[in-house]
């Protein structure tokens, strides 16, 4: 099947108390790991791409590889920019066929993010291609955005109402206490602002810094209106071990399809375990 809108699958997530996962793509192996999983658990998919990989394969290169897999692909499977943080990107990766869109001002004042906001939910729903928005910012690194502890601002529930109104966005990120990259120590989420949150605000929230995150918080996290979980760290970490684990044993090993091969079988098998844990396995 071709592309379909993420939020379809997230509000259907939304409305059904589970999390739909989107993992970020890098290059072939990571396409073809993570929906060799989605495929094996029955369970619907998102795949982002960030600023990060399209710098690195080059847009054309993104689309074509997740259109391959979605088009032989029986689950549904929406191809998603994620941190996009500028008008002219997010308008071209809908121009290159993505499905959804994610829009991130939280850099900019409340007012900025939420008119820029609503510019790209008005373009980008006349042409069906859905939209999430962030309010409030995480700490840690994603691709080329840093955000340092002093600078981190956890979402203000009341400006996440108004937010989610005002722009028309479809799922919304938001700060609770997560973060870009591995945890230095037990994460402290702030599930009290989660579910004050769910309380104002009526789409579907969305988990950015999924990696690492115990599973216990992860379930805590769904029934209070997270729909979408982002996980990226934690695979790069499962295919990266695999593979150099194959050049330590192997060292004379040439054939690059023998070193990425295992990271592909590692990443898969990774993103069935997350697959599981959100609950979205059986939903296809």
């Amino acid at each position: 099947m071709s592309f379909v809108p993420a939020h379809e699958i997230v509000q259907r997530a939304y409305r059904d108390g589970y999390a739909v996962g989107a993992f970020n793509v890098n290059n072939m192996e990571i396409v073809q790991a993570i929906i060799e999983a989605a495929e094996a658990e029955r369970a619907p998919v998102i795949l982002q791409a960030s600023q990060g990989a399209i710098k690195y394969a080059g847009i054309r290169y993104i689309v074509a590889l997740a259109r391959t897999a979605a088009e032989a692909a029986s689950v549904p499977v929406a191809l998603h920019l994620d941190h996009g943080t500028d008008f002219e990107q997010v308008m071209a990766c809908i121009r290159y066929g993505f499905s959804s869109v994610m829009y991130d001002g939280s850099h900019h004042p409340l007012e900025e993010n939420i008119a820029e906001t609503a510019r790209i939910v008005e373009i980008a729903h006349a042409v069906g291609v859905s939209v999430e928005g962030e309010i409030g910012r995480l700490v840690g690194i994603e691709d080329d955005i840093a955000v340092s502890e002093l600078e981190a601002a956890l979402t203000d529930p009341e400006q996440a109402a108004r937010f989610a109104r005002e722009t028309g966005i479809d799922f919304m990120a938001v700060a609770f206490g997560t973060r870009h990259g591995f945890y230095k120590g037990e994460p402290r989420l702030d599930f009290d602002r989660l579910r004050r949150i769910r309380e104002l605000v009526s789409i579907p929230i969305v988990m950015h810094g999924g990696s690492g995150v115990p599973d216990s918080h992860v379930r805590k996290a769904i029934e209070l209106g997270v729909a979408k979980i982002n996980i990226d760290t934690e695979l790069r970490h499962a295919f990266v071990t695999a593979a150099r684990q194959v050049m330590e044993a192997r060292p004379d090993e040439i054939d690059p399809r023998k070193i990425l091969g295992p990271g592909r079988d590692a990443m898969r098998e990774r993103v069935r375990e997350k697959i599981r844990l959100f609950g979205s396995a059986g939903k296809a």
